[in-house]
């Protein structure tokens, strides 16, 4: 049975976690970022088809890649994180669904023959699991900067040339310089962002 979390986790996944566009320098490792996989893929997904892919550029010569297609404002704060992940998605992902939704045979064929059906599944879940994957850092002590500043097509070409991955957005981790901070921005109020029928 699902319990609620107490106030300080609610505070550190939501209420108080802030996007952060600096960084302290101090390290990620290749194990945090193991166990951070680790936990976002428990995330669900539609049919656990688990669509998303995850680039983890931890070198400068990684990020130097990343830089040509990136918008000016966003390149300073790719090359000061410890890591910048590209999230990204797989276009036949459904070849690995004999495995992942195994209790039903014919599953792959739904999308192998539907590339409209296949585009919006692996796009709409890999944006999920790109948000397992802020929540999970979160919830691991990391923060995060998430960024749609990039040229997609400039990306695909530099790190998936056989088209097979598509890139969704990116996202900075590492612990944050609350420095740089920018005050909180509002949010919408119940009454704006929701009707109830």
């Amino acid at each position: 049975m699902t319990r609620p979390l107490e106030d300080l986790a609610l505070d550190q996944l939501f209420r108080a976690a802030r996007s952060y566009p600096t960084w302290q320098d101090r390290p990620v490792s290749d194990d945090q970022l193991r166990t951070l996989y680790d936990l976002l893929k428990w995330g669900p997904t539609s049919m656990n088809c688990l669509p998303a892919r995850f680039v983890f550029l931890r070198t400068e010569e990684a990020k130097a890649r990343l830089v040509p297609a990136l918008m000016a404002g966003n390149v300073a704060k790719v090359q000061a994180a410890p890591v910048t992940v590209i999230v990204a998605y797989d276009g036949r992902f459904f070849d690995e669904m004999p495995r992942l939704w195994p209790h039903d045979a014919d599953a792959a064929t739904l999308f192998s023959g539907n590339a409209p059906l296949a585009q919006t599944t692996a796009f709409r879940n890999a944006t999920l699991q790109g948000a397992y994957l802020i929540l999970a850092a979160r919830a691991l002590g990391l923060d995060v900067g998430p960024m749609s500043g990039f040229d997609s097509a400039k990306v695909d070409a530099e790190f998936f040339p056989d088209g097979r991955l598509r890139s969704n957005f990116l996202a900075n981790l590492g612990y944050g310089d609350d420095l740089g901070l920018f005050p909180r921005g509002p949010r919408l109020d119940f009454e704006e962002a929701v009707t109830l029928l």
